[in-house]
């Protein structure tokens, strides 16, 4: 297993930790404001930004194989509908198809912003910590995993003319979101990509919190990440737009790079 932290920095300097055990990270000091208390500062100005970024740190792992002699198919393969704009300047980097993965967080009509699992169109299921649904019958369990599933399959049914026919089985597929924060739907993704027998799973974001990176090692083979600042909160931080990414513009951007005689250029 192979993690990689970019050496994105800080207003401060960063400083860089020893290499150990295969696993590349970086050790970033904080900012402290007029009342002491510890902030961060903006890494990305958006989306794009972020994509482009990453896409340095990709393409240098996928040199690792041309040098090694390892003829392996790429394939980048985004959450919608943030991960979209972050994969776009990653496949145009590798020269690879850019396809989709539908995750959906469960949560429940009492609290609809507290995810409860995630679930993908194809039925890759898992839950979150379960002193949290305990106050929760089976029954409105088996609705909420039902409904979050019913959305991701809905979702994937919009995109599905706008996808690139590829066979993913022996590649490497090369899983992208905006951001990791409780890395579920990254976890169901990754379930389902390996369910295609693809050679690797390499997840890739700009941003997650550090005490996450163990479980990622566990879903993947390969970690890319640019930051693993802390304290976390949230992915929306990092950045200095982050406007909700619409159904038209992930369309716009599927159709510009699997179909560019159809559409004109995503900026």
């Amino acid at each position: 297993m192979l993690v990689f932290v970019s050496s994105i920095l800080y207003r401060k300097v960063m400083l860089p930790s020893l290499l150990k055990h295969n696993h590349l990270s970086y050790k970033y000091n904080l900012c402290q404001d007029k009342e002491g208390l510890m902030t961060l500062s903006i890494l990305f100005r958006d989306r794009p930004d972020a994509g482009r970024q990453l896409a340095k740190l990709v393409s240098l792992h996928k040199k690792q194989f041309e040098s090694s002699k390892i003829d392996t198919p790429l394939i980048v393969y985004a959450l919608p509908r943030g991960g979209i704009p972050i994969a776009l300047p990653i496949a145009r980097e590798l020269g690879c198809p850019l396809d989709i993965i539908v995750a959906k967080k469960i949560t429940t009509p009492d609290n609809p912003e507290l995810a409860i699992g995630a679930v993908t169109s194809k039925g890759n299921l898992m839950w979150t910590k379960p002193h949290l649904l305990r106050k929760i019958s089976w029954r409105g369990l088996k609705e909420a995993m039902e409904d979050a599933q019913q959305k991701a399959r809905e979702r994937e049914a919009q995109l599905s003319l706008y996808r690139p026919k590829v066979n993913p089985q022996g590649s490497i597929a090369i899983i992208v979101d905006d951001g990791i924060a409780t890395g579920m739907t990254m976890a169901v993704a990754a379930q389902e990509i390996k369910d295609k027998q693809v050679k690797e799973v390499w997840i890739c974001a700009p941003v997650a919190p550090p005490d996450l990176v163990p479980k990622l090692e566990l879903w993947s083979d390969r970690v890319l990440l640019l930051a693993t600042p802390y304290p976390f909160l949230s992915v929306s931080r990092f950045y200095q737009k982050f406007a909700q990414v619409s159904l038209e513009e992930v369309i716009t951007i599927l159709q510009q790079y699997n179909q560019p005689s159809r559409v004109m250029s995503y900026e």
